[in-house]
């Protein structure tokens, strides 16, 4: 052989090792970033995890842990992504390569849980061999089955209902016989109950408008104008309005209430205005008092306190609200039947404190955090933040219990709280943010008063939280529906948040609820209507499979 002809096996074989060293290369840095994106995932899923047992021990109330919470809950998602990539990029390597000594990287998974047992099974069977693989022989026997489940979806189906009368003549008499025609949700029954609960929980439930419903209709092969959404959304608060009134009368009925309001953007000449949705929760499960949990909304075009004297009407009882002068004609001592008490809410008062010595939102607003951050207001947040400490171990005990333990242990810390608030505005200016936070709490005419009823009452709770709860999806549905489209519009939205938010605070299915509500409604005497109220419900098993 030649020299030149040895030189070219020789740069041949130097070429064949790079290109192996640089495969191997290539793999072993698919599996260093397939690992490296795993850790990471794996790190903010425990500080996820983290969180929410701290959430779970200290409080559901804390702003600082609710704000984390949802920023780890998206930051995970998309590092669970980037892992499944990168996790599948460093097994295509690895697979490329089989000359490769680096060994594939397997991604740690979380345990699957079984598949609900209520879903059908489509068995599909894979064609099974006729002969021996190794010798050929046709002599083979069943001797069992690998099965591998699989989760699939099959879209949304349509299908027509026909409702069948058949007639029958009388030979003797010649007259007609016919059963009579059933009772449907709407007149004429061209729609029916689960259609008209899908579009409907759609638009107030999931803030889909009905022009993205009718649209998405549309591709489906099925033509539902907008008007004719719309027609079946009045169709349905017509139907319901029998177990709207009872709910607005179970709420009314509490000596208790939570009140509070959002703003809706409502569609005026011009451009919007800022109109109001106000909600008044009776919840009674922190003290055990039994009575099921339900809100009633109320939607106004402004927030003169007209409107909370309006839907108060005839109510008395003690409500729980933040400092809002738009209830003061509620506390009159000549208002009949009786002045109602205020009880005012703890979680806006700390969350003024909070603000001033919450150092990641200062940092972010680019200030320095040494001359912003008040230790004075880290002290009033620390010292409230006590007082929910036990509140959150009273939850759910009866309220003579909870009255006991108030006055033993929480009535001391809200008398020292007074006491240091006083003497810190004392030496600081009126013109000082905290001096602001603590005149939230102390300023006014019965406004330490207000917030300290919690002391004499069992029943009462420390915050207006549950209001604040039955107003987030509004909150959060503000950005896809972007406006009322008329006052009446804002009184149906009204109408339908009570019963979808009722419903979710018995814990059923708010549109299985609705659907069933308006298929039985129609037959059913006025006298049992109380039966189909979110609390006593009962769904059909079909509705309950759907639920589930």
């Amino acid at each position: 052989m030649s020299d030149a002809a040895s030189e070219i096996v020789r740069l041949r074989a130097a070429l064949a090792a790079e290109t192996a060293r640089a495969r191997a290369a290539e793999a072993e840095l698919a599996q260093a970033r397939a690992l490296a994106s795993c850790t990471d995932a794996m790190i903010q899923e425990l500080k996820l995890e983290i969180a929410k047992l701290r959430r779970d021990k200290y409080g559901v109330s804390s702003e600082r842990r609710a704000r984390l919470i949802d920023q780890l809950e998206l930051q995970l998602e998309e590092l669970e992504a980037a892992a499944a990539e990168d996790a599948l990029a460093a097994e295509q390597v690895a697979g490329a390569d089989a000359t490769s000594n680096v060994r594939a990287f397997t991604r740690r998974k979380p345990v699957r849980k079984p598949f609900p047992e209520h879903l059908p099974r489509e068995r599909v069977v894979v064609e099974a061999p006729t002969r021996c693989a190794c010798c050929g022989s046709d002599r083979i026997v069943k001797m069992g089955e690998d099965v591998t489940e699989t989760l699939e979806v099959i879209p949304r189906q349509w299908k027509v209902i026909q409702t069948v009368r058949e007639k029958f003549t009388c030979r003797a008499c010649e007259k007609i016989s016919q059963p009579p025609a059933p009772f449907h949700a709407i007149p004429r029954g061209w729609a029916g109950p689960q259609l008209i609960a899908m579009i409907a929980f759609d638009k107030y439930g999931q803030h889909q408008p009905l022009n993205r419903q009718s649209e998405r209709i549309a591709r489906e092969g099925i033509e539902l104008s907008l008007s004719t959404l719309a027609d079946l959304i009045g169709h349905a608060c017509v139907a319901l309005a029998p177990i709207h009134a009872l709910i607005e009368r179970h709420v009314l009925d509490a000596g208790r209430l939570h009140g509070d309001d959002t703003t809706v953007p409502l569609l005026a000449r011009g451009g919007t205005k800022t109109a109001r949705l106000w909600t008044y929760v009776r919840d009674d499960r922190p003290w055990d008092g039994g009575a099921p949990p339900a809100a009633l909304f109320k939607f106004s075009t402004d927030r003169r306190k007209e409107h909370p004297t309006r839907h108060l009407a005839g109510w008395n009882g003690v409500l729980q609200s933040d400092v809002y002068g738009g209830y003061n004609d509620l506390y009159l001592a000549d208002r009949s039947p009786g002045p109602v008490r205020s009880a005012l809410c703890w979680s806006h008062a700390r969350r003024k404190f909070f603000e001033l010595a919450d150092i990641k939102a200062i940092a972010r607003k680019g200030k320095k955090i040494a001359e912003e951050i008040s230790p004075i207001a880290l002290d009033a947040v620390m010292r409230i933040d006590a007082i929910f400490a036990v509140e959150r171990e009273i939850n759910g005990l009866s309220a003579a219990a909870r009255h006991e333990v108030r006055q033993q242990r929480v009535a001391p810390l809200v008398h020292d709280l007074h006491d240091w608030m006083r003497a810190e505005r004392a030496r600081m200016s009126k013109h000082n943010p905290v001096t602001k936070a603590i005149n939230y709490m102390l300023d006014g005419k019965g406004r330490w008063e207000a917030f300290t009823t919690f002391l004499e009452d069992g029943r009462l709770c420390l915050t207006n939280n549950a209001a604040e709860r039955a107003l987030r999806g509004i909150a959060l549905g503000r950005k896809s529906w972007l406006f009322a489209g008329s006052e009446r519009g804002g009184d149906r939205a009204a109408f339908m948040y009570t019963l979808i938010v009722s419903a979710k605070m018995n814990d059923i299915d708010p549109q299985a609820w609705m659907a069933d509500v308006l298929a039985r409604l129609p037959d059913m005497p006025m006298s049992r209507v109380h039966e189909l109220l979110p609390w006593h419900w009962k769904a059909a098993p079909e509705l309950k499979r759907i639920a589930a």
